[in-house]
C-alpha cells in the first residue's frame, strides 16, 4: 500500500495536535497517560512531539478520554487555527 505524502498543513496539525495533548497532560507522567490509553509511552511522545502528524481517530480518541478532553474541543482547536483560505477538511463545507 502505498501512503500519501503528508502536507505542510498535516505536518501543522499534528504539531499543534501534540502540543494540544502534552499540555493537557500537565504533570501526569507520559508513562501513566499512555498506559492509561492502551498505548505505548513512545508512540505517544511521537504523537505529542509532532512525529505522527496523523495519528488513528481510535489513538486520538483513547488518549483524549484519558486527559478528559472531548474530540469536540480538540477538533475546535485544531480547525480554529487553520488560515483563511485553507481546503476544507473532507465531509465538511466551506462557508460561502
Amino acid at each position: 500500500m502505498v501512503r500519501t505524502p503528508l502536507t505542510a498543513d498535516d505536518i501543522d496539525r499534528g504539531r499543534r495536535l501534540g502540543a494540544l495533548l502534552r499540555g493537557a497532560r500537565g504533570d501526569r507522567t507520559m508513562l501513566a497517560v499512555a498506559l492509561d490509553a492502551g498505548l505505548s509511552p513512545e508512540t505517544l511522545r511521537k504523537i505529542e512531539s509532532g512525529r505522527v502528524a496523523t495519528p488513528s481517530f481510535a489513538t486520538v480518541a483513547a488518549v483524549a478520554g484519558v486527559l478528559g478532553l472531548s474530540l469536540d474541543a480538540i477538533w475546535s482547536e485544531l480547525a480554529a487555527e487553520r488560515t483563511p483560505g485553507a481546503e476544507a477538511e473532507p465531509g465538511e463545507r466551506r462557508a460561502s
